[in-house]
């Protein structure tokens, strides 16, 4: 039976829920994630989880909270003059997008407003899943393997498949 190797891409759906029990991401809302192992395009405790599974295989993994969204960091709790704000309906538990400068550049960050004042604004710009430990439900649909150039019928294309030939509707003729 074939399992998850390194840089396998894999079909996945899969639950997030707090610790609480609370559902906080689901493929259920935005189908089916897809991605390739050792791309940084998930976190890397999720990735470590999907790594020898095998297709229509289910797994429940716990990523503390240090390695799924970071911990709680005081420090980016910060009060802010509403004056520049004037122009964004703002109450606690509405998250702003914010310009912050960083290495000379502005770059667009949310943050959460805890509370408004006559004329100060206090936000966190924490993720909101800051400080909390993560259970994700995962279960694999398929192992979409990368196509070596000189594999498959000779086309040449670097197209996936779940079965390990060229990619459909590529025009080789043997898809």
């Amino acid at each position: 039976m074939q399992r998850v190797s390194e840089n396998d891409s894999v079909t996945i759906i899969y639950d997030g829920l707090l610790s609480t029990g609370e559902k906080f991401d689901s493929s259920q809302d935005t189908g089916p994630l897809q991605f390739q192992l050792g791309t940084g395009g998930v976190l890397p405790a999720f990735e470590q989880a999907v790594l020898g599974m095998a297709p229509q295989e289910t797994k429940s993994i716990t990523v503390a909270a240090k390695d799924a969204y970071g911990l709680r960091n005081e420090d980016l709790i910060i009060t802010v003059s509403r004056q520049g704000l004037a122009d964004q309906p703002i109450a606690p538990g509405i998250i702003l997008g914010m310009n912050m400068e960083h290495d000379g550049q502005q770059h667009k960050v949310p943050a959460t407003v805890l509370s408004v004042e006559a004329d100060t604004v206090t936000v966190d710009f924490n993720h909101p899943l800051a400080g909390q430990d993560i259970t994700y439900q995962i279960t694999l649909l398929s192992i979409d393997t990368p196509v070596a150039e000189s594999a498959g019928c000779g086309c040449g294309t670097s197209g996936t498949t779940s079965k390990g030939g060229c990619a459909p509707n590529r025009g080789c003729g043997c898809a």
